[in-house]
């Protein structure tokens, strides 16, 4: 018995229509791609039959939405290698821009968590006076998040930055909550940056010390606490840690506050509060935070969500398109990195079946086990041993296809004659 090979099929006019891999339009695989970037799967899928009269399964959207995403971080990927190759010229920034980055965990698989680091750019307005309050907001923020080591992160937010130009932008102020890798993370990418720490987080230190001395909750130590954040949002840090000093020293019976001060000395440079408010700087890290809210919480943290870790990134590179208002762009960039790839795919193919015609075989059968790779990145399909070709001992194989001979019934069949062949007498009443 002989069983032909099955091969994937390839349609040229596919390629001439831009068609993406797999079952679905572009038009439809990007709606279901931005879809699933906003909203749990399941509800991506009810919203794209409401929407387009079309029925997918929610492993449908998974994978479409997964895979796209992959695509995109593909696609940052290699801009940051080209930028390193090439060392383009940086594009020239604003002339004041913002700059924080932060962390924020997500859930994974198995009731792990893990950090995913955020990176957040802006343009800086004017300052707003509320009251006797100062208020700077940030306009054209922009997100970067991966789930990466710190030194990975910083490397690969390289297409954000020059692409936003850090590099060149007149003033840059870098407000962050004072971590050590956040501090590498600026040293890489503006050592010059004016780096403030976020009055929250001072304030924070400040208040455990009073609480520790007079009490949580006191009215004493809600007291000092206020005096003392006013003396550091006004004076500056010198006088504050002076009296911090002189109460650390005077109770030496509780270790902890000297490793609260030891937090606030080690940051004192970034304390310039008093030159914030003349400067129209910002002075809290609301950017980022609620970046984290905006770009992490809201789609990786809702009810009952765990995620495999290789499929943080993916949804982060498209909420990161979503949330800076760079959909266009991204899904640009990702069709044309899948199209790419599905080409070099078949060509892979290609060269594989023209090795193996030409090497030596006794019926040219795959060897069991190979696999086929995909034009659209996933796994790679096994051959199974039911589609290898196979001959039965004893029957030979035909040499060439077969052919009806003259006189057989097919011929005269009216579907398979031409129009004047189909007045000759049927065989019968040659008789």
């Amino acid at each position: 018995m002989y069983v032909p090979r099955v091969r994937r099929g390839f349609f040229p006019l596919d390629e001439e229509l831009q068609l993406l891999p797999g079952g679905l339009t572009p038009n439809l695989a990007e709606e279901l791609t931005h879809l699933g970037a906003w909203m749990p799967f399941e509800q991506a899928r009810e919203m794209l039959r409401r929407m387009r009269g079309v029925a997918v399964s929610e492993a449908t959207v998974r994978r479409q939405t997964e895979r796209n995403g992959a695509a995109y971080v593909s696609v940052q990927e290699a801009e940051v290698e080209r930028i390193e190759h090439e060392q383009p010229e940086a594009p020239i920034g604003p002339e004041k821009q913002v700059l924080s980055v932060d962390g924020a965990m997500a859930p994974l698989v198995g009731g792990a968590w893990a950090e995913v680091k955020t990176l957040v750019v802006g343009v800086l307005g004017e300052p707003v006076i509320d009251g006797a309050e100062q208020h700077v907001h940030a306009r054209e923020l922009s997100y970067f998040s991966r789930l990466l080591e710190a030194e990975a992160f910083t490397r690969l937010a390289l297409t954000e930055i020059q692409r936003r130009g850090v590099e060149k932008a007149g003033k840059v102020i870098a407000v962050t909550d004072g971590a050590e890798w956040v501090q590498g993370f600026i040293d890489y990418h503006r050592p010059d940056a004016v780096r403030i720490l976020d009055f929250p987080h001072a304030a924070e230190y400040v208040g455990k010390i009073g609480a520790a001395i007079w009490g949580e909750g006191t009215a004493e130590s809600a007291g000092w606490l206020e005096q003392q954040l006013q003396r550091l949002k006004h004076e500056g840090p010198g006088a504050v840690l002076a009296d911090v000093r002189a109460l650390v020293a005077a109770h030496p019976d509780q270790p902890e506050l000297a490793g609260w001060l030891a937090y606030l000395e080690k940051r004192e440079a970034q304390m310039p509060y008093p030159t914030c408010q003349k400067e129209g700087w910002p002075m809290g890290s609301g950017a980022v935070e609620s970046g984290n809210k905006l770009v992490v919480a809201a789609r990786l943290k809702g009810s009952g969500m765990h995620w495999a870790r290789d499929h943080v990134n993916p949804m982060l590179g498209l909420r990161n398109a979503v949330c800076s208002d760079r959909w266009d762009e991204a899904w640009e960039q990702i069709c044309g990195y899948r199209r790419r790839q599905a080409h070099e795919g078949r060509r892979r193919r290609a060269r594989r079946r023209a090795a193996v015609s030409d090497a030596p075989s006794d019926n040219g059968a795959l060897p069991v086990g190979e696999a086929l790779p995909r034009s659209d990145g996933a796994a790679p399909i096994p051959v199974p041993e039911a589609v290898l070709p196979v001959e039965t001992e004893g029957v030979a194989q035909p040499k060439q296809p077969w052919r009806p001979p003259p006189d057989h019934p097919w011929r005269t069949y009216p579907a398979c004659t031409s129009s004047r062949s189909r007045s000759r007498p049927p065989m019968d009443a040659k008789k």
